[in-house]
């Protein structure tokens, strides 16, 4: 009834299986592939041929992973998978990224790739699976596609590469990125790491490429067993364009001059007067025919993109005056809100972060339930934010999957210098609210998130810092390159590689690379990441004189968290009968407390006040009374011969008569009343433990009147 076609490859101690022809089949592609417990099946299907060119490629990726496949049942009320979550498009972006440029223009129809985890073993990551089951599904359907692609997961664990690592490996990990690429060359490198050395991030993706060829190999083997034949490409009329020879000639030195206009507001008006006044001008010969004005358009495009790149290849020249290696001019502000626990304002050229940190307790972690496991907590988190003011535009105030992908990047780059929660016992939140935008905006977000974290008073290991590299090449070889420090956006929209690095002064913590065209050079690699660590460091001294590190104490609007231990046999005494005593410790202090078996008490308070008298008040019940020593007492009885006064909870001692006043006292109630709050001098504990009590040399030693 089937006729299954299949394909493997070994990695590891495993074979990546490719199967097709038994599921999913009027899908113009569709690949089952599995690796050991671990399985997804990719689909892809493509629309009708649209009636006129367009000029993108319609793409869409939809990873998405099913509870069953772990065995889980969906949590919450409904109990059936919902909108994407953050892992899903975050691996949706991994899958679409490297294999978006390798698609037609000329094929003009909408694409759809549907990844689906139906079998996890949470133990092997089914992301990796997914990206390369969505390359062999394109790769032998009809689509006409210029891949495939292929992708591992290398970890550096103990000195050594560890390709595609288990869940349970990778938090051993120093280095934990994602490398995708062709048969030939590197495409896109995503991850995190605690602080390596660019050597250690050459060494991973150098030890990716072997097995991502071999991958490519299995896809392009299944090709000639299950391949399809390849839809046409558009037919694209060959026109006699040159109508527009005069147009063009009369332009370029206007628009040459237009391109250095200083500032990119006063430079995309230049541009737009002068495409103005030249279809003013040709206005005639433009209205010949209804599609030329967009012709002109297109020319105008073309125009810009060979004058950024001639000046960069040629004179070293960019858009905005700089140099190739040339930082845009930063400045760095702290403490720039006044009721939040910890706000900066960092501005890079016409990039602009607004950073804000809020400090939470334990009840404000980010749970995480999905296929990989138990459920997670987590106690860091950055949000992104990327209003459409930030460009000048007008539009709805949304969270994409640009917003999702950033804020991830911005987290990784960011998290391996957040202390862990057993040494800093707080959830901590990063806001990067994004105020003006012109190239790499999750840098500048890496940048002011860790002033903000400084000012919060977050005990972070180092300072970290991020920039955005970008990548200029000529010659089908790509033997003239020239590498750019601090992209706009201009040259991230029409260079060849968008390259971001954060990282501490000590080594990388955040890496993202994607790549327009087939490849990099180990060459090129290794001095973009030197150029990128030369302004890395720039950014860094910068940002340290305004905040050179962490405050020293958190901001006194955050809430407060105290943790020490008690001695075990005292538990039960703050516990108290029923929960009657740390009830009534958190109703008068208005703090939260806790208590574990091994006597650790945790405090939380809304604010350090509040958190330092629920602390009091834990210590004085287990607190042993010293003689010698002032308490601060309260008046529980009053009898003939003198008053009963609780020093500590629980304790009470008598102040006899004699010792409430050097003058002769006829009865208590002259000196004291029920309920009045007093200093005592503790000055005997007898035989049978009973306390003695004076109010006299209390009142003296604090130099207060005696009665």
């Amino acid at each position: 009834m089937f006729e299954v076609k299949k394909v493997s490859v070994q990695i590891g101690d495993g074979e990546l299986v490719f199967e097709t022809g038994k599921i999913a089949k009027q899908a113009n592609g569709a690949v089952y592939a599995y690796y050991k417990g671990s399985a997804v099946i990719a689909t892809v299907c493509c629309g009708e041929a649209p009636s006129e060119p367009i000029d993108y490629v319609p793409v869409s990726v939809e990873y998405n992973e099913k509870y069953y496949a772990a065995g889980k049942i969906p949590g919450g009320f409904l109990k059936r998978e919902g909108k994407p979550k953050d892992k899903e498009i975050l691996v949706s972006r991994l899958i679409d990224r490297p294999m978006r440029p390798l698609f037609d223009k000329a094929f003009g129809r909408e694409i759809q790739i549907v990844p689906t985890v139906v079998s996890s073993d949470m133990t092997n990551t089914p992301d990796i699976i997914a990206i390369n089951a969505a390359s062999c599904a394109v790769t032998i359907s009809d689509i006409p596609f210029y891949g495939p692609i292929a992708a591992v997961r290398v970890a550096l664990i103990d000195g050594k590469y560890v390709i595609n690592p288990t869940f349970q490996e990778i938090p051993q990990a120093e280095l934990d990125i994602v490398v995708a690429g062709t048969h030939d060359g590197i495409t896109m490198v995503e991850g995190g790491a605690k602080e390596v050395s660019e050597d250690a991030m050459l060494g991973a993706i150098a030890a990716a490429q072997p097995v991502i060829s071999k991958i490519c190999e299995a896809q392009m083997e299944m090709q000639k067993i299950a391949g399809k034949e390849k839809l046409p490409l558009m037919k694209i009329e060959e026109k006699d364009m040159s109508w527009m020879d005069p147009i063009k000639e009369y332009a370029y030195p206007l628009e040459k001059e237009a391109s250095f206009v200083k500032g990119k507001a006063n430079r995309y008006a230049a541009l737009a007067d002068v495409h103005k006044s030249v279809k003013e001008k040709f206005q005639d010969l433009i209205s010949e025919d209804e599609k030329r004005e967009g012709e002109v358009d297109k020319l105008f495009e073309d125009m810009e993109y060979e004058i950024l790149r001639s000046s960069i290849l040629n004179d070293g020249v960019r858009t905005d005056g700089r140099s190739v290696t040339e930082i845009r001019p930063i400045t760095c502000e702290v403490g720039v809100l006044p009721s939040t626990h910890g706000s900066a304002l960092f501005t890079r050229g016409e990039t602009q972060s607004l950073a804000v940190t809020t400090l939470g307790t334990v009840q404000d972690e980010q749970l995480f339930d999905n296929i990989d496991g138990e459920k997670s907590y987590s106690n860091f988190m950055l949000h992104y934010n990327f209003p459409p003011y930030s460009v000048g535009e007008c539009g709805r105030l949304t969270t994409g999957r640009r917003e999702i992908g950033h804020g991830h990047l911005a987290q990784r780059a960011l998290e391996a210098v957040v202390p862990k929660k057993d040494k800093f016992p707080y959830t901590v939140r990063v806001v990067s609210e994004i105020m003006e935008s012109n190239g790499s905006s999750s840098m500048a977000s890496v940048c002011g998130g860790c002033l903000s974290l400084m000012d919060a008073g977050v005990p972070i290991s180092k300072p970290v810092a991020g920039i955005a590299m970008g990548l200029i090449t000529e010659g089908a070889d790509y033997n003239k390159y020239v590498i750019l420090s601090d992209i706009l956006g201009e040259e991230d929209h029409l260079g060849d590689m968008d390259f971001k690095v954060a990282g501490t002064k000590d080594g990388i913590t955040a890496f993202q690379m994607d790549i327009k065209i087939a490849g990099v050079t180990p060459e090129i690699m290794r001095k973009a990441l030197d150029q990128a660590k030369a302004g890395r460091m720039h950014i860094l001294s910068i940002m340290a004189e305004t905040l050179p590190g962490p405050r020293s104490d958190i901001n006194e609007r955050a809430p407060k968290i105290l943790s020490f231990k008690v001695p075990e046999d005292k538990i039960g005494a703050i516990i108290g009968t029923g929960g009657k005593t740390i009830k009534g410790i958190a109703q008068q202090s208005g703090a939260e407390v806790n208590i574990d078996d091994d006597g650790t008490v945790m405090i939380y308070g809304r604010n350090n006040a509040v958190a330092q008298e629920a602390k009091r008040l834990c210590l004085e019940i287990i607190e042993e009374p010293e003689v010698g020593k002032i308490y601060h007492g309260t008046v529980k009885r009053i009898v003939d011969f003198g008053a009963f006064i609780e020093i500590l909870p629980g304790k009470e001692g008598l102040c006899h008569i004699s010792k409430l006043s050097k003058k002769r006292v006829k009865k208590v109630e002259d000196v004291l009343s029920q309920g009045q709050e007093v200093d005592v001098k503790l000055i005997d504990i007898d035989r049978m433990g009973r306390l003695n009590l004076s109010y006299i040399d209390a009142q003296t030693d604090d130099g207060k009147k005696e009665n």
